[in-house]
């Protein structure tokens, strides 16, 4: 008898990572897929990026529209109470076996609590991480205590889980499924980048994405003007992506925009590129920049410089490809990281999460396991 496994993805970030673990579960004879889209996938600002799971294959259950159009700490807390009353409902409806649920946005905790009071166990990939910087945080660790099968992408990872008082069995290094997509996956030539992009990769090029930190109390508007006045110094010609729906992301991406329109040979921002596009953009950039967990996690599988903007990913286990520093010395981090030595460093690096192999451990584990709601506390 076959089990109904809903994954409910909230960002294109999310869902990108998800990906390889969606297509096998679509293949295996012991799963059903089921699949909630909410959040950023349902806005026109994040490219109604509901479009591409659908492009790519995949049959959505449920859409769930429940973000704000303001994106303060209190329309992010309301959009994270709406998402509950949605999802309640779209549970009630298809009856999951269990849900499946990646990483630590607000979208996802909402998915998380609507499982755990309708009683529906909870499975979680890339629990046990920190990012002191952001709120990504503490809804991560929450989302673990309310899960009971975790999926982690490093051993260290899976330990931290274990502190927490979740039982062994239960917590199992997988890897980082998002290395899979690099492994496993055809990527896009630089022409088909270029022409599906409409822009030309010029050397020294960077993607750039650049969240707000959450849990600083900064004046957002300064700081990221002040970080764009670091990357027109550096002379870089950048492709830059869009902020997430937080606290903060609309005045990133209105700046980015403005700064952009300063010269749109040099610069290109796309609100949404897609795993495709966005690993593509990777392999043929000089470096990358910002604070996004894909410069810590997937950019080491390509061996590229990373320079890692601020605390958001502070915590985070790192490969040796990255550089981390502060607004006001990201230039200087740029030279550092364009130098043919630090190049020539990141070339010898091992990505520590993972071998491209997660889906598949992820997906059988789901078939094998008897997914429950009681669960003792493990204490060491």
């Amino acid at each position: 008898m076959s089990k109904s496994i809903c994954v409910v993805t909230g960002s294109r970030a999310e869902y990108g990572l998800f990906y390889p673990v969606l297509r096998k579960i679509q293949a295996s004879e012991y799963l059903k897929l089921q699949i909630i889209a909410t959040t950023m996938h349902l806005s026109e600002d994040f490219g109604l990026t509901y479009k591409q799971i659908e492009f790519d294959g995949f049959h959505i259950d449920e859409k769930i529209d429940n973000l704000l159009a303001s994106n303060s700490k209190a329309a992010i807390t309301k959009s994270t109470g709406l998402a509950i009353i949605l999802l309640s409902d779209a549970y009630s409806r298809l009856k999951p076996d269990a849900v499946l649920l990646l990483g630590d946005r607000f979208e996802t905790h909402a998915a998380a609590t609507a499982a755990m009071l309708m009683n529906i166990p909870i499975a979680h990939i890339h629990g046990g991480e920190t990012s002191e910087g952001a709120v990504d945080e503490q809804i991560r660790h929450a989302i673990t205590k309310m899960s009971y099968l975790h999926f982690t992408s490093t051993e260290e990872y899976r330990q931290r889980v274990i502190q927490m008082g979740e039982s062994p069995e239960r917590v199992l290094y997988t890897g980082a499924p998002g290395i899979d997509n690099i492994l496993h996956g055809a990527l896009l030539g630089k022409r088909e980048l270029e022409e599906a992009i409409q822009w030309s990769f010029s050397e020294p090029t960077a993607l750039i994405t650049i969240h707000s930190e959450t849990l600083v109390d900064v004046d957002l508007e300064v700081q990221i003007k002040a970080f764009l006045a670091e990357i027109a110094k550096s002379k870089l010609n950048v492709l830059f992506t869009y902020a997430n729906a937080d606290d903060g992301g609309k005045v990133i991406n209105r700046e980015i925009e403005a700064f952009v329109a300063q010269n749109k040979m040099k610069y290109k921002v796309e609100k949404s590129l897609g795993q495709l596009k966005y690993l593509s953009a990777i392999k043929y950039v000089d470096v990358l920049v910002g604070n996004t967990s894909s410069g810590i996690i997937e950019a080491a599988s390509f061996k590229k410089p990373v320079v890692n903007v601020g605390g958001r990913q502070q915590g985070r286990l790192q490969s040796g490809n990255v550089i981390n520093c502060e607004v006001d010395d990201v230039s200087e981090a740029i030279s550092t990281a364009l130098s043919s030595e630090f190049i020539e460093r990141c070339l010898s690096i091992e990505n520590r999460y993972g071998n491209g192999t997660a889906a598949g451990k992820i997906v059988s584990e789901l078939e094998s396991h008897q997914l429950k709601n009681i669960k003792r506390f493990h204490n060491l």
